[in-house]
């Protein structure tokens, strides 16, 4: 994982307190939840289990330690899901968040706190922290997404989404298609919405708020309707997500409440060819100041998610790898 001083950025000169959280995750499907104490910093909120990073100790040995003390489960493996930086006014956080399936032992409360496994669907029920706002989002989709391409008509698209559904075993797909007008849209987005509530999959739409359908689990924005954006243009039920580029969209993007962001283009990309790529390290410096969970996009396939990952974004996006 990248470590806490790439990415604390412009706050490099203020301590950052490394925590390693863990979701944990029971066969059901159930997520194990604590309460923090009234006494500490943000008593009285529930949060994900997990304690700061020693000195000499890595993420893992922390994650083991810290739940095998707070709650008596031992952890045998876990995956990256995401790390979140966040400015507290009086301390800077890096969360690295991991989800955990591989543990043994029966949870246990070991300091006092109420713990609970709670349905994954009912966790937005529970007041967590600010910080771990992006680890509720996270936890609602998958760490790949399909963006639609070209297409020549409706038919097609629904096969090849279809196709990329089944071959690929994609959870994620975003409705890109600027060339429609908003009626042929919405007609396709039903349609589409249809196949992918079949499939037990994420649907979001890269639209305007006035084109948007109540059967999509969320809208995307493109960076020119991101910036003139004034406030949240869903409810707080649907996912909201916009296309940055730049610092100025990134911050931009947190202001108005996204719930993630696509930062592009990390690679050169033939459906963006006159766009100068970020790289990855350019994209790496539009991190320490977002919060948000982040899809690296652009010139990307499959093979790229462990790099995406090793920066601490959620995952990567992608048009062309799947269309």
């Amino acid at each position: 994982m990248l470590t806490i001083a790439a990415r604390s950025g412009s706050a490099a000169a203020m301590k950052v307190v490394h925590v390693a959280v863990a979701v944990i995750e029971n066969t059901s499907g159930e997520i194990l939840i604590s309460k923090r104490l009234d006494h500490l910093h943000m008593g009285g909120f529930w949060e994900f289990p997990g304690g700061k990073v020693e000195e000499n100790e890595t993420v893992l040995q922390a994650l083991q330690r810290e739940i095998r003390e707070e709650v008596a489960l031992d952890i045998h493996t876990a995956q990256p899901l995401l790390q979140i930086p966040f400015q507290y006014p009086e301390k800077r956080v890096l969360l690295d968040v991991w989800h955990v399936k591989n543990f043994s032992g029966v949870a246990q409360s070991c300091e006092g706190q109420q713990i609970l496994w709670a349905p994954r669907q009912a966790l937005s029920a529970y007041q967590f922290p600010p910080a771990n706002r992006a680890i509720l989002t996270a936890l609602q989709l998958p760490d790949q997404l399909l963006i639609t391409g070209n297409f020549s008509n409706t038919d097609e698209c629904i096969l090849r989404t279809k196709n990329a559904i089944e071959q690929s075993g994609l959870r994620a797909v975003m409705l890109r298609a600027h060339h429609l007008d908003a009626m042929e849209y919405k007609t396709l987005a039903v349609a589409m919405a249809q196949l992918c509530q079949q499939h037990s999959v994420k649907f979001l739409l890269n639209t305007d708020a006035e084109s948007f359908i109540e059967q999509a689990d969320g809208l995307h924005l493109t960076a020119q309707r991101l910036l003139a954006c004034t406030e949240r243009p869903v409810s707080a039920h649907k996912l909201f997500g916009a296309s940055c580029h730049n610092e100025a969209e990134v911050q931009h993007a947190v202001a108005v409440g996204a719930d993630y962001i696509t930062l592009s283009p990390v690679l050169p990309t033939a459906s963006h060819s006159d766009a100068s790529p970020l790289g990855w390290e350019g994209l790496a410096s539009l991190l320490p100041d977002c919060f948000l969970p982040v899809f690296a996009l652009g010139g990307l396939n499959a093979d790229h998610l462990p790099q995406a990952k090793s920066l601490g974004l959620l995952g990567i996006a992608c048009i062309s790898a799947w269309w």
